[in-house]
């Protein structure tokens, strides 16, 4: 709230005889405690109401020493390798590699994974390639349910796989 000190009690008669004096400043006090009080609401109001995004991770399993090597079938094993510029290929076991659109990929992980449970889904992304792709491919695999895959080195015999299908 405020208040107006109006000052003094001064009678008239008795200012007249005195000098002309300049005229008292008039007091105004203002209460700030609402304000602060108002100030305080809305700060507890935004950080109740306020959500926090959750940091998004992944979870990697490392193979605990280098020198393990694991077996798996060519049954179970698909393949996906995306060259430079952003094509994608895949293959299952040691059939001839096809190419696959981007928009495909997802249904064509899916249809997969239905036939064959146990798929290990290997990705192998060319090293100049964009780094945007090779996460768009991750994103696909999450939204497929796939849970089973690895990141593989594209080697020099997948390249030129890969340029013998893009030429077929």
């Amino acid at each position: 709230m405020a208040a107006v000190d109006s000052g003094g009690g001064e009678s008239r008669s008795h200012a007249k005889h005195q000098k002309k004096r300049k005229k008292k400043r008039v007091g105004i006090r203002m209460d700030m405690t609402p304000m602060v009080d108002i100030a305080f609401l809305l700060l507890t109001f935004f950080m109740l109401t306020t959500v926090f995004n959750k940091p998004q991770t992944m979870e990697l399993n490392l193979p605990p020493d280098e020198k393990v090597t694991v077996e798996v079938a060519e049954s179970s094993l698909l393949t996906l390798r995306v060259d430079r510029d952003g094509r994608i290929f895949w293959n299952m076991g040691s059939e001839a590699l096809q190419p696959l659109p981007f928009t495909e990929l997802r249904s064509t992980l899916i249809q997969r994974n239905q036939a064959n449970p146990k798929l290990i889904t290997l990705v192998k992304v060319d090293r100049d390639a964009n780094y945007k792709m090779m996460v768009d491919v991750m994103d696909e695999l999450n939204l497929a349910n796939i849970t089973r895959f690895s990141l593989a080195p594209m080697t020099e015999k997948d390249k030129q796989l890969m340029e013998k299908a893009a030429v077929m």
